[in-house]
C-alpha cells in the first residue's frame, strides 16, 4: 500500500509537470485566470505543493516546512523552470518520507486533525492522492482553456 501510494503521488507529480511544460508560451499563459477559472495553473501548481510539502513533507516526515497558503494562490509569474525546480524537490520530500513509513504507521491516527476529524495516515494519504488528481484535472483543463497562440 506505501508503494502504491508512493508511486501515485510521484507519478501525478510527474504528469504536473508535462501539464505545465506543454503551455504554448507556459511562463505566461499558466498564469492567466479569468473570472470563471478562478486559479490560474501557476497557483494551482504552487497551491499543490504547498499540500504534499505540508500533509506529507512536515507533518509526516518532519521537514520543518511552513505552509502560507495564501500565498500559493496569489504569487504570480514564477517561471515555469522554477516551478519545475519546485516539483522535483516536492518527489524527493514525498520519497523520503513514504520510505520512512511503516505500515503500522498507516493504521494510526494521522498527527493532526483532517476537517476537525481524526482520521488514519491511510485515510489521509488517500484524500492527498485524490486531491493531487482534482487540482490536476483543473490544470489540464485550465491548458486546454488557455493554451491557444495569442491567449
Amino acid at each position: 500500500m506505501i508503494e502504491s501510494l508512493k508511486f501515485s503521488v510521484v507519478r501525478d507529480l510527474d504528469k504536473l509537470k508535462r501539464e505545465l511544460t506543454s503551455y504554448k508560451n507556459p511562463n505566461e499563459n499558466i498564469w492567466i485566470s479569468k473570472p470563471e477559472v478562478s486559479y490560474s495553473a501557476g497557483n494551482l501548481c504552487l497551491h499543490l505543493l504547498g499540500n504534499l510539502n505540508h500533509f506529507i513533507g512536515a507533518v509526516l516526515g518532519n521537514t520543518g516546512y511552513i505552509r502560507n497558503r495564501d500565498l500559493e494562490l496569489s504569487q504570480k509569474d514564477i517561471p515555469v523552470d522554477e516551478l519545475i525546480k519546485q516539483i522535483d524537490e516536492t518527489i524527493l520530500t514525498v520519497e523520503k518520507t513514504f520510505d520512512n513509513i511503516t505500515t503500522d504507521m498507516l493504521n494510526q491516527d494521522y498527527p493532526i486533525l483532517f476537517n476537525n476529524q481524526k482520521i488514519t495516515t491511510c485515510q489521509m494519504l488517500i484524500n492527498t492522492v485524490c486531491y493531487l488528481n482534482y487540482h490536476l484535472g483543473q490544470i489540464n483543463i485550465h491548458r486546454k482553456l488557455f493554451n491557444k497562440s495569442g491567449e
